[in-house]
């Protein structure tokens, strides 16, 4: 998101305006939405490629118009599928399949060309968006945890699971030779900036995904200890492509380490922004000190 114009700054606006209903109010978005006629629900957020079309618009190409107009269709109708097939919301091929594609379409940025040089971050987001509305607008997916009205409990949590893993992560990576500690002392706006940055556009996806979709449908199958073991794993391999051409192990194995104190957070109250705030903290760090 590096190139700063008024049709970006338009575009974020549009795109985070979703994720914030449903972070504030995601009760009152799904009720209004259950109440609309059946193929209201299904189709509309076809209008989320609004945003691709704002930025592409000197280069559109169709087939990627299409794909962002039906995709989170599809996702919607599997999930009024899924809804009516699963009430007991144990999970089913139908959430699996959603969560693969979501989570294959980001980690290998199959995506990626749809978009203007640095803008890849606003394909990331209509994801986000379109999967928002899919689990939380169609099915109600309980216990997500998806709630922005911060309490001082999720700082506790957050802050109190970072002071757990910090000396594990720092100690083993530096055995690795994975991190090197540094001195950067950034001033305060931009400390400040940065961890609002990190907290929305990188620690926020990933908690929704891992840890209030895949973690939390998960436990549904298999139980607490479990779930949170695996989803950890996929957490870790999700980043094996990251810092390197090859697959990089040191990355999945901190990675997933990361992932069980993340997972720790989460569960705990069953709230994202615990697991958010223990993300952007360790994220934030690294980026000044290590």
């Amino acid at each position: 998101m590096s190139n700063v114009t008024p049709q970006a700054v338009a575009v974020l606006f549009m795109e985070l305006v979703p994720a914030a209903a449903f972070g504030f109010a995601s009760e009152r978005v799904a009720a209004a939405i259950a109440g609309w006629p059946r193929f209201i629900r299904i189709l509309a957020p076809s209008a989320l490629v609004v945003p691709y079309l704002i930025l592409s618009a000197s280069q559109l190409h169709w087939k990627w118009f299409a794909l962002y107009a039906l995709l989170p269709v599809l996702m919607a109708w599997l999930m009024e599928q899924a809804r009516l097939s699963d009430p007991e919301q144990r999970g089913n091929w139908r959430d699996a399949l959603i969560l693969l594609t979501l989570g294959l379409v980001v980690d290998l940025r199959w995506f990626d060309s749809a978009w203007p040089a640095g803008g890849r971050g606003f394909g990331n987001l209509l994801l986000v968006d379109a999967g928002l509305y899919a689990f939380l607008g169609i099915r109600r997916l309980t216990g997500t945890g998806f709630d922005f009205h911060l309490q001082w409990s999720d700082w506790k949590i957050g802050l109190r699971e970072l002071v757990f893993f910090a000396p594990v992560v720092i100690a083993l990576g530096i055995v690795l030779g994975f991190i090197h500690p540094h001195s950067s002392v950034p001033g305060a706006g931009r400390a400040l900036l940065t961890w609002g940055q990190i907290f929305v556009f990188v620690a926020l996806p990933e908690e929704l995904f891992f840890r209030a979709w895949v973690q939390n449908l998960l436990e549904r199958r298999l139980g607490r200890h479990a779930a949170l073991v695996i989803a950890s794993i996929l957490f870790g391999l999700s980043h094996f492509n990251k810092r390197s051409a090859h697959f990089n192990w040191t990355y999945v194995l901190l990675a997933a380490i990361a992932g069980i104190f993340y997972g720790r957070a989460w569960r705990e109250q069953r709230r994202v922004p615990a697991s958010t705030i223990t993300h952007t903290c360790v994220d934030w760090l690294w980026t000044w000190w290590f």
